[in-house]
C-alpha cells in the first residue's frame, strides 16, 4: 500500500445487523471505486473499497461471516444474515479489501481512484475527477 494514500488508526466497522464487527489495527488505504461486474453484482452498485494488512483486520464477532469464492483469484466475504458484503480477499496478495461502507463514522478515508471503468453501467456517470484504470473484467 502506498502509504501517502493511507492512514494509520485503529478503525471499526461491521454488517447492517451487527452480527459480525471487526477492528482494523493499521493503515488503511484511500478508497477505490470498482465497476466490475463481480462486484456491481455483490453490492447492487458499483463498490467502494479500502484495504488493510491481512494481519491488521481482527474479526471481533464472526458468527454469521460467510465466505464465497467469486473466482480462481478472490473469495468476498458477506453476513449470511443480513446480506451485507464485507470484505473481498485475494488469493495471492497479504491484504484484504474491506467496503468502506461497512466503517465506523468517522472514517478519515477519501476517494482516489476507480477501476475498471470500462465495465461501469449505463444507469449513472463515471466521476471524472477521479484517476481511472481501464478494464473490462464481467460477471
Amino acid at each position: 500500500m502506498n502509504s501517502a494514500n493511507t492512514t494509520t488508526r485503529t478503525a471499526s466497522g461491521g454488517c447492517l445487523c451487527g452480527a459480525v464487527r471487526y477492528e482494523v489495527h493499521g493503515p488503511l488505504r484511500s478508497v477505490v471505486n470498482c465497476h466490475c461486474g463481480q462486484c456491481r453484482r455483490a453490492h447492487g452498485h458499483f463498490a467502494a473499497y479500502t484495504k488493510c494488512a491481512r494481519g491488521a483486520l481482527r474479526l471481533v464477532a464472526d458468527r454469521t461471516l460467510k465466505w464465497y469464492v467469486s473466482s480462481a483469484t478472490a473469495r468476498r466475504g458477506f453476513c449470511d444474515r443480513c446480506g451485507s458484503s464485507l470484505f473481498w480477499e485475494p488469493v495471492h496478495e497479504a491484504g484484504v479489501s474491506i467496503a468502506a461502507g461497512t466503517l465506523d463514522s468517522p472514517t478519515g478515508l477519501h476517494t482516489s481512484q476507480q477501476i475498471f471503468v470500462d465495465a461501469a453501467a449505463d444507469y449513472y456517470d463515471i466521476d471524472e475527477s477521479l484517476p481511472r484504470l481501464p478494464g473490462s473484467m464481467s460477471r
